[in-house]
């Protein structure tokens, strides 16, 4: 009887299984109601008669996924594979991918989706498969570079990702840091500047890229800093920035001359956005990510495993 009954639950999981068949299915063949389907694959399972491998699952990342979420409350997280002979540019291109297709599957329709910029953005917007959704909004969060360092303009990112989803797109025609604080609150609260203002309180979604330490080669708009905002920020031990903010080690926002100069979001509305994701990789950012954790700015990452290591390392520490 045992092992009639093995027989037929042996059965059952081949045609599930093997032959891709629905319960429906295999229950009108059987003549057995579809519930019992269910149950005898349960028990197939249970009892040894039906092994599921899962293939491509890597012990170590899924543990350092699981510690992120716990230790810094994330939301989500992806951290990308790192082979040991992986060049930069592979390690950089694998990241634009994995966040290319987390991205696409994020927005859907009716999404407001606040961008800043930089090489890493503008990577992965190339990345991306084209969707079409209804009711999507693109805007910046922040300011433009200088005239001088124009490359990956946050306008021409908004512009590219709402093509990317047949989408509407909005843009701030100034930069990002201006010369006095009076100039930045005039722009600010401008007419014009109203209806990106509105928007910015209806985000759903927020992408940032996230700057490494002051001394930082690949930076858009740093060239705007005056001598005395960086002699201020490395007195204050600044070490990197996002949506143009600087914070310290612990993710503390620096809020001197400079920030109030800033052409951006308030950095608490970014805290309160439902999906607030921060892209980087590489070890010398790590530092930066960290502080942004600690302090909960963002609660989602995506990042690399080699990148990640070395976030735990300077954690335990």
């Amino acid at each position: 009887m045992v092992e009639n009954n093995n027989r037929l639950l042996a059965r059952v999981a081949y045609m599930y299984y093997e032959e891709d068949m629905s319960q429906a299915e295999i229950a009108k063949i059987l003549g057995i109601y579809r519930t019992t389907i269910s149950r005898m694959l349960k028990k197939a399972k249970r009892e040894g008669i039906v092994e599921i491998k899962v293939n491509h699952f890597d012990a170590e990342l899924f543990e350092l996924e699981s510690f992120f979420k716990a230790t810094f409350g994330l939301t989500q997280i992806e951290i990308v594979p790192t082979s040991k002979e992986a060049t930069e540019k592979e390690k950089s291109d694998n990241l634009s991918i994995a966040a290319a297709d987390f991205i696409r599957k994020a927005i859907t329709n009716g999404s407001v989706v606040g961008l800043s910029w930089g090489a890493t953005l503008g990577r992965i917007i190339n990345q991306i498969n084209p969707k079409y959704t209804e009711n999507t909004v693109f805007l910046p969060i922040v300011g433009g570079p200088s005239h001088v360092n124009s490359k990956y303009h946050v306008n021409t990112l908004v512009y590219e990702m709402a093509k990317k989803f047949h989408a509407q797109s909005i843009f701030i025609n100034a930069t990002v840091v201006q010369e006095t604080k009076l100039l930045a609150d005039g722009i600010i609260q401008s007419k014009y500047f109203a209806e990106i203002r509105d928007y910015w309180s209806k985000m759903d979604t927020v992408i940032l890229g996230i700057g490494g330490p002051l001394n930082y080669q690949n930076s858009q708009w740093r060239d705007l800093l005056t001598e005395k905002d960086l002699q201020a920020l490395k007195l204050r031990e600044a070490v990197g920035d996002y949506a143009c903010s600087f914070f310290d080690c612990d993710g503390k926002i620096l809020k001197g001359d400079l920030y109030q100069r800033r052409i951006g979001v308030p950095v608490e509305l970014i805290r309160e956005v439902p999906a607030s994701i921060g892209i980087a990789n590489g070890l010398e950012k790590a530092p930066s990510i960290l502080g942004l954790l600690r302090k909960k700015h963002i609660n989602t990452l995506i990042t690399d495993q080699e990148t990640a290591v070395e976030i735990l390392r300077l954690f335990k520490e």
